[in-house]
């Protein structure tokens, strides 16, 4: 049986977070180091079986040196393509 959890959105969100997350050439526990969380957190959030709030998002992109202005003009330009 297949998961309809995520729709396409959720799934381009989660991609997007993961090469933001390659381009800074960061693992997952690297950045959970930094997020001074598990490794686990990121492997989760990545694979859809964590959601994020707002407040969790812009933590991470802070890290990733990004804003949340710019994490969303790049993912509208992935959603219109």
């Amino acid at each position: 049986m297949s998961n309809k959890l995520w729709k396409s959105p959720e799934v381009e969100f989660r991609n997007l977070l993961r090469q933001c997350r390659m381009k800074k050439q960061l693992t997952q526990k690297e950045l959970a180091l930094l997020l001074e969380r598990p490794q686990s957190y990121v492997s989760k959030y990545e694979s859809g079986e964590r959601r994020l709030d707002y407040l969790e998002v812009k933590s991470i992109l802070g890290h990733l040196g990004l804003t949340i202005t710019d994490f969303d003009e790049k993912l509208n330009g992935l959603q219109n393509d």
